[in-house]
């Protein structure tokens, strides 16, 4: 996947043409029509110097979930501990925000800028368990590439 996905991807982030939130969004968009099991895909920053994360660009459904404090749900954990966190069964986590009943599993990937946890890619798939190391390994690399022209 990555490896046909990476053109791609190089390509909408190296778009000099365009801001950060519409190279974002071509990802989001990229991702979900192109991966099978992403139904929803986006990015979430840290809001300032606030303790919570900020929905930025994404593609799927809207989402009430605009802003969401260190700590909660899935994403907010990841603010947390700066670690990736693959959700195979959302039902079996007891501090899962819920953003619509047809959700089954959850990948979430820190975005990290000199060091430091700026953000995250979130995807929610209808899949049950659909997420591999080379799920993980695609985001990890768009985030870095992320990161670079950051």
């Amino acid at each position: 996947m990555l490896k046909e996905l990476q053109p791609e991807i190089n390509e909408l982030l190296s778009n000099g043409n365009a801001g950060m939130d519409e190279r974002l969004q071509g990802i989001c968009e990229l991702l979900k029509d192109r991966v099978p099991h992403y139904d929803w895909v986006g990015f979430y920053f840290k809001n300032g110097d606030k303790e919570e994360l900020k929905l930025g660009p994404y593609a799927g459904a809207p989402t009430d979930h605009t802003i969401i404090p260190f700590g909660k749900g899935i994403c907010g954990q990841v603010a947390v501990s700066n670690q990736n966190f693959v959700v195979p069964d959302v039902n079996a986590q007891d501090n899962y925000i819920a953003c619509s009943i047809t959700v089954k599993a959850e990948i979430v990937v820190p975005l990290f800028l000199n060091g430091e946890n700026i953000g995250q890619i979130d995807i929610d798939s209808n899949t049950p368990d659909p997420f591999t190391e080379e799920d993980e390994k695609l985001l990890e690399y768009i985030n870095s590439e992320i990161a670079k022209i950051m």
